[in-house]
């Protein structure tokens, strides 16, 4: 398949580009929330906006109410997101959860879709138990009590963790730490008894947390997917967040470039624009050749993916790790070329280097995902 949109989705990317920069600029939204020290992040009105463009429930099928497009739609929404650094629950609940919670029963799909897809709702994915991330070690455990579960543990860095009404969660309810089976997922409310949540504020004024399990109690359909069959799901659900995110670190590398390039046609020193000077015409020149390389790949990942290609959990890995080392080559360029005022807050510059250091440790860095894709080829 050509590695650019089609009509529609050239459609979608106009819609998204507009809304995402009228009502989602860095002004109005990721600036107006962080100097308020807001406990969730991000505008609840902005979300509701979102939804009655059909964003929200991109993914889910239209007998769910969403609009049965694909991981390159997801795509084109995440990209203007990261090009506007607009703060929302996008990545989280209509990819994340969404994925997750398609392959739940009738009852959980009827119980929280709805909120999806109207915006009203907000969901939260708990993976990671610890600083990095490694999904292969799992030591949440959800031990069989009565006709239902008992949760226990931790887990690190859930993103809009104390903001969600529901948490889809990964334990272990048989063998070994680092056991690849023996996994199953959990959809659990906010308000069940024995979730605790310590908040943190991240380095681009994003919120996370820290969310401790002491036997919470679940019942049987609390389960997404088979007891123990979850290990597929969660592969699922990760690729999903995994291209997600590299498609909003595209959209943070375009934006911080397109900033850069606009200063160097303002800025003069010695009288002349500092544009016209050669050896920063080398670099913006290099630094666009790499942007559109990464979206590229980015674009074949999302339509392997949307292929359910056995080729797709490499690609994913491919463009995660390229977009990382491509948006920290962009954010590094922009503040370097925009000189001493870079390194203020008065510039949005800065804010972009923030945003890209937070999605490169999201579901795995350029060097984990590096790694995978040796791995997954045969090294």
């Amino acid at each position: 398949m050509p590695l650019y949109h089609d009509d529609d989705q050239a459609m979608l990317a106009d819609t998204a580009s507009q809304f995402m920069a009228e009502e989602g600029s860095i002004q109005k939204q990721l600036r107006h929330w962080r100097d308020r020290d807001c406990k969730d992040g991000f505008g609840h009105g902005l979300w509701e906006q979102m939804a009655e463009l059909g964003f929200t429930g991109i993914l889910l099928d239209e007998a769910d109410g969403g609009l049965g497009m694909g991981h390159v739609e997801a795509g084109i929404v995440l990209e203007e997101i990261g090009r506007n650094l607009t703060p929302s629950p996008f990545l989280t609940t209509s990819v994340l959860a969404a994925t997750a919670l398609k392959h739940g029963s009738d009852d959980l799909r009827q119980r929280y879709l709805p909120g999806v897809v109207s915006g009203k709702a907000v969901y939260a994915v708990a993976v990671d138990e610890g600083a990095k991330h490694k999904p292969g070690r799992i030591k949440t455990r959800a031990e069989k009590s009565g006709n239902g579960f008992k949760l226990s543990g931790q887990k690190d860095f859930v993103i809009h963790g104390s903001s969600a009404d529901m948490l889809v969660v990964a334990a272990r309810t048989s063998g070994g730490d680092d056991d690849a089976d023996g996994i199953t997922l959990f959809a659990v409310p906010k308000d069940a008894a024995g979730m605790s949540h310590d908040a943190v504020r991240l380095v681009d004024s994003s919120m996370a947390t820290h969310t401790k399990f002491d036997g919470v109690e679940l019942d049987g359909d609390a389960v997404i997917g088979e007891v123990d069959g979850g290990r597929e799901i969660l592969n699922r659900v990760l690729n999903a967040g995994r291209i997600g995110a590299a498609a909003e670190g595209v959209g943070v590398a375009r934006g911080a470039m397109d900033m850069t390039i606009d200063y160097l046609k303002q800025r003069k020193q010695f009288g002349t624009l500092i544009g016209e000077f050669q050896a920063l015409q080398h670099r913006a020149a290099h630094l666009y050749s790499e942007v559109e390389i990464a979206r590229a790949v980015v674009i074949k990942a999302q339509q392997l993916l949307d292929a359910d290609s056995e080729k797709a959990e490499l690609m994913v890995s491919v463009a995660k790790a390229k977009v990382g080392k491509t948006a920290g080559l962009a954010v590094r360029e922009g503040v370097q070329m925009h000189g001493g005022i870079g390194m203020t807050d008065e510039y949005d510059i800065g804010l972009y280097m923030k945003r890209d250091r937070a999605l490169q440790e999201f579901l795995g860095d350029a060097y984990y995902h590096a790694n995978r894709v040796a791995e997954l080829s045969g090294y």
